[in-house]
């Protein structure tokens, strides 16, 4: 039985002619909306595609903690996607190919990608000129780099955070100010 659908019989190449089926999620997101879940799933890998969505941390459960979002992710194996809603309500953030964690290097793969809703939808995949994916410290945790810069930086508290174009995905800034605070975050796994 295919985890897209309940219809054994139904061949593999079918599903992907459903361009308008929105991601199942086990939890009620704050969030996204139907909008912002149909334009995401449409740019993440097929191996994400069609599984459920998890929420493995938000700060309006889980309080405003990296170290929690990092002991939430655990024991995972399997991509996430990071969501942030700043204080002028632009939601923007990443589809990451590996959970958040500490990590003395960069780590993660070209699956990797940034979006933002500000005020259209974008995306920016991996420009293959570094591969500064994404890595995190107890003070912070950093995607996109190179030049100085991060594309997304959020501080450990998760209030105050900073976007900026990098060489890893030739990105513009992510919210409207390079520096923002931070209103909410979710973190959803997809369940491979």
């Amino acid at each position: 039985m295919s985890p897209c659908n309940s219809v054994e019989s139904e061949p593999e190449s079918e599903y992907q002619e459903t361009e308008d089926a929105l991601p199942v999620l086990e939890h009620e997101s704050q969030l996204l909306d139907d909008y912002h879940l149909q334009k995401l799933a449409a740019h993440m890998p097929p191996k994400s595609q069609c599984y459920p969505w998890q929420l493995v941390y938000s700060t309006a459960i889980h309080g405003t903690s990296l170290r929690t979002l990092y002991r939430n992710m655990a024991g995972l194996d399997s991509p996430v996607l990071l969501v942030i809603k700043d204080m002028h309500k632009k939601i923007f953030g990443a589809f990451c190919s590996d959970p958040l964690r500490v990590s003395k290097y960069f780590y993660g793969t070209g699956e990797t990608f940034l979006f933002t809703f500000s005020p259209d939808f974008q995306h920016y995949r991996w420009s293959g000129e570094n591969s500064y994916f994404m890595s995190g410290n107890w003070e912070s945790l950093q995607i996109g780099g190179g030049g100085g810069c991060f594309a997304l930086w959020l501080d450990s508290d998760l209030y105050h955070g900073a976007s900026f174009s990098c060489p890893t995905f030739h990105n513009a800034p992510l919210s409207t100010h390079e520096d923002f605070t931070v209103l909410d975050v979710e973190v959803w796994t997809v369940s491979i």
